[in-house]
């Protein structure tokens, strides 16, 4: 049995999210990282996500680019993001980014994590 390289990942990037990537990437001054999405252990609910800048490349490591930004996922983590979007909200309720994940079967109240 051989494993078959995944290039891609099914997680998609708003226009908004990406353009606030840009701007936080330029405030960094850095054109060394990369947006990284990842679900570990954690929370109430089982599963937390992680969304950070990297600027490693890990084996296994699946990545698609959105304009010029480009969205990593490991690959324990690519079944559980599979169709899931990241967008960027700035309204008077609420400022940040949301992951809006169809595989996440409930979360908590505090929203931070899923199962």
């Amino acid at each position: 049995m051989t494993d078959t390289a995944l290039d891609t990942h099914g997680v998609a990037l708003t226009d908004a999210a990406a353009a606030k990537v840009k701007s936080l990437l330029e405030q960094e001054g850095r054109d060394d990282l990369r947006l990284r999405l990842a679900v570990q252990p954690g929370g109430c609910s089982g599963l937390i996500y992680q969304l950070y800048f990297d600027e490693r490349l890990l084996d296994g490591d699946v990545t698609r680019d959105f304009d010029g930004v480009e969205v990593v996922v490991d690959k324990m983590s690519v079944p559980y993001l599979d169709g899931a979007s990241i967008d960027f909200e700035d309204s008077i309720q609420k400022q940040g980014f949301t992951i809006d994940n169809p595989n996440a079967q409930g979360s908590c109240a505090c929203g931070d994590s899923f199962h």
